[in-house]
């Protein structure tokens, strides 16, 4: 039996955070469209020291990973995976993602992240269920989730205020047999 490697796709790795990725991290905050599709509280851009907290907050969290996603050719960061708020006794974690680089979207990089953070959360962690929030209008990454096996289990309703509209967010999850069952094991 061959061991898979972790961390390595054919399009992105998934890495530690560096020093110097902060200053890239902190660029992505002037972006609204970023912002938007990512939390729910208004979009503003944060300060160096609130991007400095957020890394520090992860680094220091033992019941959470935060990864940075590369290009593999470049080694350019594009994004980050968060796998935090883990409960150990029922084995479930919540997933966050963000490609914060604009031109770094609708190139597979989300979907290969995702599918080597399920594969971390499953065979490393031994996690059984993974689950997220995704605003009913990011569409792209509604896509990516389902792409990579996570079902929509609920809904809540109106939870979102933008432009004068309000929006659902959806509850999507994602259980070990059925991420077996996608990589073809057991």
């Amino acid at each position: 039996m061959t061991i898979a490697r972790l961390f390595h796709g054919e399009k992105v790795r998934l890495t530690a955070f560096r020093h110097e990725d902060l200053a890239v991290a902190l660029r992505w905050e002037d972006d609204s469209d970023y912002l938007r599709q990512l939390i729910g509280a208004a979009a503003r851009p944060r300060a160096q020291e609130q991007v400095q907290g957020w890394y520090k907050q992860h680094v220091e969290d033992k019941d959470g990973n935060l990864f940075a996603i590369r290009v593999r050719d470049s080694d350019t960061l594009v994004g980050f995976i968060e796998l935090d708020d883990i409960l150990w006794n029922a084995g479930s974690a919540w997933y966050a993602i963000g490609i914060g680089d604009r031109n770094a979207r609708g190139k597979g990089y989300g979907t290969e992240a995702t599918r080597l953070a399920l594969q971390f959360a499953f065979d490393e962690l031994n996690l059984h269920r993974v689950q997220l929030t995704v605003f009913a209008y990011n569409e792209p990454a509604i896509r990516v989730y389902e792409r990579c096996g996570f079902q929509r289990e609920g809904v809540f309703r109106d939870q979102i205020y933008r432009d004068g509209v309000r929006y659902d967010s959806y509850l999507y999850g994602i259980l070990r047999p059925e991420w077996d069952a996608i990589i073809g094991r057991r």
